[in-house]
């Protein structure tokens, strides 16, 4: 495993990566043949990982886990890690650039997610794009379950393809869940859970302009755009954070109290 600094924040661990580590790590990973999981994490990620036990299991299980928010840049600072806005690779960032390294080095690229139909029209746009390009897609409207047949065909036809790298588009947590529940089965180099990425480059949901992202305006532009999705995750789960990070304080306040 290639050396990151790792920090602690909210309770749980957090490499800061800039774009160019997330790319040697790919580089790495696929050199070597073998398998790694990246995932990442942003406030959403945070609540499902202190409520949900596989979540948990899930990241333990990741070799990288990289910074999906500037609220989590944010919190880091406040806490005193030396965490840059660099330290935030994004998919609506990376994807494209990935997507020409992969059609340069002759990389095999798999997307698992978003509606029937959606990713296929990224997909076009991208092979367009990059000559020679090797991306192939299937929808994320299937049943999960890890017995079910649909299950056991969706990982017959990623396995099939042999993907260098395999891209899970299907919100959090049935992505991650999902990652888990599979990973012993799945022949990919590298396994990134990315949300609805995709539906970004297919024009399926709106992107925020880049400028909102530090100032920590995204949370309410996507919110505006999918307001019944999206408003328990803004609106309510910070509210957890928040109590978690001040029941914390106190720990350690008293903790010190005691101690002197």
């Amino acid at each position: 495993m290639r050396e990151t600094p790792t920090y602690n924040i909210l309770g749980v661990q957090i490499n800061a990566l800039s774009t160019s580590d997330f790319f040697a790590i790919l580089a790495e990973t696929i050199r070597s043949t073998r398998q790694c999981v990246i995932a990442n994490h942003n406030l959403h990620s945070v609540y499902l990982w202190h409520h949900d036990e596989k979540m948990r299991a899930y990241y333990e299980q990741a070799q990288y886990v990289y910074v999906d928010g500037m609220a989590l840049i944010w919190l880091g600072k406040l806490s005193g890690h030396p965490l840059r806005l660099e330290d935030r690779p994004t998919c609506a960032e990376y994807m494209r650039p990935v997507l020409a390294e992969a059609a340069q080095q002759g990389w095999r690229v798999f997307y698992l997610g978003s509606k029937p139909g959606v990713a296929d029209r990224a997909a076009d746009i991208f092979r367009r794009e990059f000559a020679g390009l090797q991306l192939s897609t299937a929808h994320g409207y299937f049943d999960v379950r890890p017995s079910s047949v649909e299950n056991r065909r969706k990982i017959e036809l990623i396995n099939s393809f042999q993907p260098n790298i395999l891209f899970v588009g299907m919100g959090s947590p049935r992505q991650e869940r999902w990652v888990f529940d599979n990973i012993e089965h799945l022949k990919a180099n590298v396994i990134i859970a990315v949300g609805g990425c995709m539906d970004l480059f297919a024009e399926e949901i709106p992107n925020a302009p880049r400028w909102m992202g530090p100032l920590l305006l995204e949370w309410l532009f996507r919110l505006l755009s999918e307001p019944r999705r999206l408003w328990k995750r803004y609106l309510l789960e910070p509210w957890f954070l928040l109590a978690w990070m001040l029941r914390e304080r106190i720990k350690r306040s008293s903790h010190r109290f005691r101690s002197g």
